[in-house]
């Protein structure tokens, strides 16, 4: 089965989301889940990735599911793997370039991948836990676009999935406009606090944090 175009986010939501961060967004959410955790880092500087997930779980060192998922994917969308943090190279550049061709926007993963030069030449987002030459096996999928806890947070598919150098957060799709607004209303807020701070004011007073001044 060839993907399918899923429109979850419009193209300004997408942009907004990126260009609030994943730090800015966590904090709006006030889920203290949409976090994944912290150990899932980029494999290359500066790669950043917004779109709704699609999520699926892998067997220990069996990347089955990936494959099943690279047929039903739709485009835009962002793998969300489970490996339970089994690390391998679930992923490298034969699965980068047809993730590309998929219209696969980016890959988020608590297992391992690699071809790390290569990942980073063809600049797909990759967020993971590891990276490890090991291969995989192709013999089980336990689950390819059903719901999943993946590295302490829940994801369905449609959920918006942000990454940046910062880390990676999952929001779910019914808070994502809440999250949206009020990220951008704590974007706007620390822009004129940070415009106040080369004018010479201190964060101790933009805070409310006068009281500290004399302490230590």
């Amino acid at each position: 089965m060839m993907s399918t175009t899923l429109i979850a986010y419009t193209s300004a939501q997408l942009e907004q989301a990126r260009r609030l961060g994943t730090s800015t967004l966590f904090e709006a959410s006030g889920l203290p889940t949409s976090a994944v955790d912290a150990r899932i880092r980029t494999v290359w500087p500066g790669a950043s990735v917004a779109g709704p997930a699609f999520p699926l779980e892998c067997s220990p060192g069996d990347n089955l599911a990936i494959h099943i998922a690279m047929e039903k994917v739709p485009r835009g969308s962002v793998l969300v793997v489970s490996t339970g943090g089994f690390i391998a190279g679930y992923w490298g550049e034969v699965l980068t370039v047809a993730a590309q061709a998929a219209g696969v926007a980016g890959l988020v993963i608590d297992g391992g991948v690699r071809d790390i030069a290569a990942l980073t030449a063809h600049r797909f987002p990759v967020f993971t836990r590891g990276i490890s030459v090991r291969g995989t096996i192709k013999a089980s999928a336990p689950s390819v676009g059903a719901p999943i806890q993946f590295a302490g947070a829940p994801v369905e598919t449609g959920d918006l999935v942000v990454a940046d150098d910062d880390g990676v957060v999952i929001i779910p799709a019914a808070h994502v406009q809440a999250t949206l607004t009020q990220g951008q209303a704590r974007f706007d807020k620390e822009a004129r606090i940070m415009d106040k701070l080369r004018q010479g004011e201190t964060t101790l007073g933009l805070l409310g944090l006068a009281r500290w001044r004399n302490a230590g």
